[in-house]
């Protein structure tokens, strides 16, 4: 198998990969300076999480330079249940590969077997690549039955 090939392999995370994955989506919020409560917190998190059937978790890469979290809900529009896709993340130095491509297309063969009805994704106004990334995978920011813009807010508690 290619270097490349092997890189772009995806594979599910368990709690075990709790560290990896925390690393991932510590090293992601730094990047894009986001708060972040560090890898310590986020592994125990993880732990507890993954390790449930509500929070999923994809790695390629060895060591792991790509991740993806989801959550997964039940939504009273749909008869499955709706992923959110809380995080995608690959390395700066391993971006351009297709990495997110492979794990976006594992979370779609992996949705379809989790019954899933819908993927919902949050993403910031100002990045036009992030959303040229979703758009190239068949996700709109417009109402598919309006055409309406759709928006995303948020109030933490």
């Amino acid at each position: 198998m290619s270097e490349l090939a092997a890189e772009a392999a995806v594979r599910r995370a368990g709690p075990g990969d709790a560290h990896e994955v925390a690393r991932l989506l510590h090293d992601f919020n730094t990047e894009f300076d986001t708060a972040t409560p560090g890898p310590v917190v986020l592994t125990a998190r993880l732990e507890s999480l993954l390790a449930g059937p509500g929070t999923v978790a994809y790695l390629t890469g060895e060591p792991a330079v790509g991740v993806a979290l989801i959550t997964l809900r039940s939504n009273v529009w749909y008869d499955g249940p709706v992923a959110l896709l809380d995080e995608l993340y690959v390395a700066p130095a391993h971006r351009g590969r297709g990495l997110g491509t492979a794990i976006i297309l594992r979370l779609f063969q992996d949705a379809v077997d989790f019954g899933v009805s819908a993927i919902e994704i949050n993403v910031d106004e100002e990045d036009v690549d992030a959303q040229r990334f979703y758009e190239r995978h068949g996700f709109a920011g417009t109402d598919p039955e309006t055409g309406d813009r759709a928006f995303y807010y948020l109030r933490e508690l």
